[in-house]
């Protein structure tokens, strides 16, 4: 286990939001981390840090930090073992190489496969549930390694449950892939890749979408509707690009970008009478 102190949590943090914390702790197996929370510690846990909203300049807590190590990929026939630092980007490519078909849609989705699996992440109607076959995990209420398959986890749109229980800690997954033409999933994984940079704002720095999508409607269609495109606070707005995501293009703070979603959930209420939720995790 490497541990820093004072540690700086802008490039561990995809808003680049400039935060510190008391310490940063990066295991490198799976005892580390079970050594860890087994004794009397109540950290916050990063994995590639995407998804999420720092609204603290500084944390007199510890992060647990998963980004760029715990990442062992293995590959036996069709089956992939994945620990949960492991980038999804980083999956998709190992599956390429071994012939296999199945999470080219992850291919350049920012999420590591823990954040994946406790968000059912996916693009495109496919989501990790599609190809998961077990997960392993630490609970705390209990501290012991347990293992759940995928038919127990109930998995919603963007909802698990690991997104319901959150003292239980993805340590690794086992995802089902299928064989096929590496031309064809590299096609595939090249198509994924275009789609998004053409329609998302890759040029600043984001967190991706803000919100899940409601029950009849479109967030980045709503934004249009409401002239909301461009709507600033501080360094944070609301992407031109996509109504979808909020961005920093200039030094933005947490608290810009939370004053932009209070602004949009309460914009959205009065005109449509549609709840908002947010489907990044605010620390």
């Amino acid at each position: 286990m490497k541990i820093f102190e004072d540690f700086d949590l802008t490039d561990y943090n995809s808003y680049k939001i400039k935060a510190k914390c008391k310490r940063a702790l990066f295991p490198e197996t799976e005892q580390d981390i079970i050594e860890y929370y087994s004794g009397t510690n109540d950290p916050y846990l990063l994995g590639t840090g995407h998804n999420i909203i720092l609204s603290k300049d500084y944390y007199d807590r510890d992060f647990v930090i998963f980004h760029g190590n715990f990442d062992k990929i293995t590959i036996v026939d069709d089956l992939v073992e994945v620990e949960a630092g492991a980038f999804m980007w980083d999956i998709s490519k190992a599956a390429l190489t071994a012939g296999l078909s199945g999470v080219e849609v992850f291919y350049d989705i920012p999420s590591s496969l823990g954040g994946a699996v406790v968000m059912n992440a996916g693009a495109g109607g496919e989501e990790v549930k599609d190809v998961l076959v077990k997960v392993r995990y630490f609970d705390l209420e209990d501290f012991t390694v347990k293992e759940i398959l995928k038919e127990d986890m109930s998995f919603e749109y963007r909802n698990s449950f690991f997104q319901r229980n959150t003292n239980k800690i993805v340590l690794k997954a086992w995802l089902r892939l299928k064989k096929a033409d590496k031309t064809d999933i590299a096609i595939k994984m090249e198509g994924v890749k275009a789609s998004r940079w053409a329609k998302q704002p890759k040029a600043f720095p984001n967190a991706g979408s803000v919100f899940k999508r409601p029950p009849g409607y479109y967030v980045g269609v709503l934004m249009d509707e409401l002239n909301l495109k461009g709507y600033t606070v501080g360094g944070a707005k609301i992407s031109e690009k996509h109504g979808g995501f909020i961005v920093n293009f200039n030094g933005a703070t947490g608290q810009d970008i939370l004053d932009i979603i209070t602004h949009v959930k309460n914009s959205v209420m009065e005109k449509y009478s549609v709840d908002l939720e947010v489907e990044q995790r605010i620390i």
